[in-house]
């Protein structure tokens, strides 16, 4: 059954007064964790110690290991690649009461040397059995831990989980040995570093990863890796029969690469071993809907240009329809106010900042909900905590309907473990006019993050706008040569 959507566009008619103030307060919300961190002087401090010890680790690193990365320009993990400075051990309490991560260094199928961390329950034990989540990261240098927020969630709810940096990027090699490069210059490496990375996550002692052994009989000295893991060293609590994978930008563009291909690519499996993806901005079109997917969408793209006049209100939902029209489960929204950066979260600096909602009550903690629940509703079973509410979880419109955007139409299209059948076009105009798929259901964010150290009030965060009348945006506008079209750009 098609969705079928015709409330939005909401709201003022383009070219007033009013449709003008509401994007300046819309777009206003880009820059909401920014100036939260600015005027928190706790988060600079940590941020500030939390650089210095990782510049200080990764020339351990470089020392210890020999990678070859410093071409890529967060190979130090500190400042803005340094993601939540709170949620790194001796400072964040997850590592201590909830879960771990264990370093992982092995070679890619071209044997440039990949740096990565499985991660997983504390309490887990041999022979639970736990589903498995997979997450690559966004391009343009974009490093693990921008990510970690999602493995820590993942682990909390149950999960056992990888982040690693593709080659080209973070602490992994720039380049293969024959000088064949990584990230935005060689997109394959989204995919293809996918698949191999699910090898790692899947090996275990009888089936050892497979390029380890390949790539040391054939590199040069200089690439030797002789803390190469051989399988996973969380294979014994890891249920290798349930597999989702989630990633962002160019990210997102290889886990939906990955989960359509026929053949398998990878050597551990001989069919595809994908059961469900997340795609954080975005999931694409273009590739063979195979498995349940969720697509999430940020407004204002990568370079966050405002609107000059309203959006297409179906433009985020091409990935969604040919899902859709393929029979498989889908669902897909955008956040208000949003940008590229809601999924990675880069922390601001004075000269260089990456705009995004506030990472304590927007765009993040909504991006995490859903995450987790779409992966609950498809790789949880029955004994698992997580199973039972799944459904109620992702129709929970009520708790995040001011969340949905109102330029782009949010939609579902899936059954709940009943049989029925939920279809709707447009989340949030359903939820405005009280049709919302399920009441309201307070949802504490179990995973803190950033918050610790800050106040998390939203009425008492900086104030991002207001008495800035409609023809001063237009001039901002037209400053940023915007005023009658959209510029968005996707890595």
């Amino acid at each position: 059954v098609p969705s079928v959507a015709t409330a939005i566009p909401e709201g003022p008619e383009d070219g007033t007064p009013e449709w003008w103030q509401r994007e300046l307060t819309n777009y206003l919300k880009t820059r909401e964790e920014a100036n939260r961190q600015f005027a928190d002087p706790a988060f600079q401090l940590r941020l500030a110690e939390q650089s210095l010890a990782n510049s200080t680790a990764s020339r351990e690193f470089q020392d210890e290991h020999g990678f070859i990365n410093r071409g890529n320009l967060c190979y130090h993990w500190s400042e803005t690649c340094a993601g939540d400075p709170w949620r790194y051990p001796g400072v964040d309490p997850f590592y201590d009461e909830v879960g771990n991560f264990t370093e992982v260094l092995f070679f890619d199928r071209d044997c440039a040397r990949i740096s990565g961390r499985v991660w997983a329950p504390l309490d887990a034990e041999p022979g639970d059995d736990l589903p498995g989540v997979v997450i690559t990261n966004g391009s343009v240098q974009a490093p693990e831990p921008l990510y970690w927020w999602a493995a820590q969630a993942l682990v909390r709810a149950g999960y056992v989980a990888m982040t690693y940096d593709p080659r080209g990027q973070g602490r992994s090699d720039t380049s293969t040995p024959d000088g064949t490069q990584g990230s935005n210059a060689n997109p394959e490496v989204f995919w293809n570093g996918t698949v191999d990375a699910i090898d790692l996550f899947h090996s275990t002692p009888d089936q050892p990863y497979p390029h380890n052994e390949t790539c040391a009989a054939s590199v040069p000295a200089q690439y030797a890796l002789p803390a190469a893991a051989p399988f996973n060293p969380h294979h014994a609590v890891l249920d290798r029969d349930r597999l989702g994978l989630a990633g962002h930008s160019l990210g997102a563009t290889g886990v939906t690469t990955v989960q359509a291909m026929d053949p398998w690519e990878g050597r551990l499996a001989a069919e595809n071993p994908v059961d469900v993806i997340v795609a954080w901005d975005s999931l694409r079109a273009d590739f063979v809907p195979r498995v349940p997917a969720m697509g999430q969408s940020g407004e204002y793209g990568l370079v966050n240009v405002p609107f000059g006049t309203s959006p297409d209100p179906e433009d985020h939902k091409a990935a969604f329809t040919a899902w859709e029209e393929a029979g498989q489960p889908v669902m897909q929204f955008t956040i208000q106010g949003s940008t590229h950066y809601e999924w990675s979260l880069i922390p601001s600096r004075p000269v260089v900042n990456f705009s995004s909602t506030s990472w304590v009550d927007w765009g993040r903690p909504m991006a995490e909900h859903h995450t987790v629940a779409w992966f609950d509703r498809w790789l949880k079973l029955p004994h698992e905590p997580g199973y039972a509410d799944a459904d109620a979880r992702l129709l929970d419109d009520a708790q995040f309907c001011e969340r949905f955007s109102f330029y782009f139409r949010s939609a579902r299209n899936f059954p709940d473990r009943a049989g029925t059948q939920h279809v709707d076009g447009d989340i949030r105009a359903s939820c405005l006019a009280g049709d919302a798929a399920s009441p309201a259901n307070p949802d504490p964010d179990p995973d803190p993050g950033s918050d610790r150290g800050v106040d998390a009030d939203a009425d008492e965060l900086p104030a991002t706008g207001g008495g800035i009348g409609p023809y001063a945006l237009v001039a901002v506008i037209l400053a940023v040569g915007a005023a009658s079209r959209r510029v968005r750009f996707r890595t």
